[in-house]
């Protein structure tokens, strides 16, 4: 697998991370809650899938390599990043009418 293709998965899938807190109605996809999800539990679920995001693409830099030592400008910058691949889901999850 090239680097291209590494980098590519990793951003795929931390956008499909970021925004499965808002399009889900179960705790990590998995749990299900007998009250609907509040703000703060959505946003304690973007901080572990981050985390989850962020450990795949370590996996595929460390196949490809050495891992290249990152600094807090680093988490900063992907922390950002990621909040932003999260704003379709949070659109779709608080601005949008939902018919029921």
């Amino acid at each position: 697998m090239t680097q291209n293709v590494s980098v590519w998965i990793t951003v795929l899938f931390a956008l499909l991370a970021a925004n499965l807190p808002f399009l889900s109605r179960r705790l990590f996809l998995v749990i299900a809650l007998k009250s609907p999800k509040n703000l703060a539990t959505r946003f304690a679920e973007l901080v572990v899938f981050y985390f989850v995001a962020g450990s795949l693409g370590l996996l595929l830099e460390q196949r490809l390599g050495q891992i290249a030592p990152q600094g807090w400008e680093f988490y900063a910058i992907t922390g950002t990043l990621f909040v932003t691949f999260a704003f379709p889901g949070f659109i779709y999850r608080y601005l949008f009418k939902h018919h029921q």
